[in-house]
Formats: C-alpha cells, sequence, structure tokens
C-alpha cells in the first residue's frame, strides 16, 4: 500500500513538473498576474440580428503608440519617464482588447451587426476606428487612465472624430488593483463610444 502511494506521489509530482514548463513566458517564470477587459454589458445568448453587410459596423484595432503596443501595463512616473507595472501583463496587445470591448458593448446596447476588422464578414460601409493615447496607470496622483481619440466613418464621407477619457483616482501601484480600474475605465469609455456611434 505505502509503495502505491509512494507511485502516486512520484507520479504527481512528475505531472506537476511537466505542467510548470508548460506556462512559461518567454522562458521566465510566468507572471503572478494576467490581465483582460471583460465587458459589462454583454449581448444576450440566442439574440439574433440580420441586415444587410453594408449597413454593418466594422469596429478596427485602434492605433497606439509603442508605449502602449506591448503586452506590459504602462507606469507614468513624471512628464518624461515611464516605467512598467510589475507583475502584470494583458493576455493580448491592449488595442485589441479594447477593439472586442468596444465590439461586444455595441453589441449588447445596439440593434444593428457588428464586427471586428480581422473577421472575414467585415464589409460593413461604417467604420469606427482612432487611437488608444492612455490605458495605465500614473503614478503622480494614483490614478488609471484610458483615454481613446475615435473616428466615425459614416461611409459616405461623412468622417467625425471624439475624445473619450476615464479616469479612477484612488488606486495603489499594484496589479491586483489596476487592473480591476483599468476594465472599469475601459468599459465606461466603451460604453460612451456605443452612445456617440448610435
Amino acid at each position: 500500500m505505502k509503495t502505491v502511494m509512494n507511485m502516486r506521489a512520484a507520479a504527481l509530482g512528475l505531472l506537476a513538473l511537466g505542467l510548470s514548463g508548460c506556462v512559461s513566458l518567454g522562458g521566465g517564470k510566468a507572471p503572478p498576474t494576467l490581465l483582460t477587459l471583460t465587458a459589462d454589458n454583454l449581448a444576450p445568448a440566442g439574440r439574433t440580428l440580420g441586415g444587410r453587410a453594408a449597413e454593418a459596423l466594422v469596429v478596427m484595432e485602434p492605433e497606439a503608440d509603442r508605449r502602449l503596443a506591448v503586452t506590459r501595463v504602462p507606469v507614468q512616473l513624471d512628464n518624461a519617464n515611464v516605467a512598467y507595472l510589475k507583475d502584470a501583463v494583458w493576455v493580448e496587445r491592449p488595442t485589441r482588447l479594447l477593439r472586442g470591448l468596444l465590439a461586444e458593448t455595441m453589441r449588447a446596447k445596439g440593434n444593428r451587426l457588428v464586427f471586428e476588422d480581422d473577421q472575414a464578414e467585415a464589409r460593413g460601409s461604417l467604420h469606427l476606428s482612432g487611437r488608444l493615447v492612455e490605458m495605465g496607470y500614473d503614478a503622480r496622483n494614483m490614478s488609471v487612465i484610458v483615454r481613446f481619440d475615435a473616428v466615425r466613418d459614416m461611409g459616405d464621407g461623412q468622417i467625425s472624430t471624439r475624445r473619450f477619457e476615464a479616469v479612477e483616482r484612488g488606486v495603489t501601484a499594484d496589479a491586483a488593483s489596476v487592473a480591476p480600474a483599468l476594465n472599469r475605465a475601459a468599459n465606461k469609455v466603451a460604453a460612451e463610444v456605443a452612445e456617440w456611434v448610435g
């Protein structure tokens, strides 16, 4: 009996050792926290929308500067210095996460077909694009900021732009505090963009 238990313990130990190699990122230790954005407003399951592809809304992945084109969370230390938040990594580029959040929020709040620009069906005449200006932590005033310059192209030559911003203050500089604050701020921006696009 003792031999069987020892064999089981050894097998479990080998399994754990094998799995530890599967979660390594870039040869180093896996970060304690992986950040993502989760929509507060979800399109209900079973809801069916139809229409002409030409009338669909296509949400484009926003542009961003190099500071935001990585999977790290930027921390603005002062006007000239930027670091990255310790132990926090986005599951993918923040621009892609914001695009998905915007699209899901518009599906939930609207009555039109909504596609993301990497979907094969994405052929709508109405386009939402823009630039993600800020999505990180400001150490100077202990806040998270999401700032998005949106561009709405109606497909008939009419283009309009608008800046959206959400700030959450009093956030401590750790992943456990910054992650939910960024999610709340991003959802606020997404809801305001959805209202604006209509």
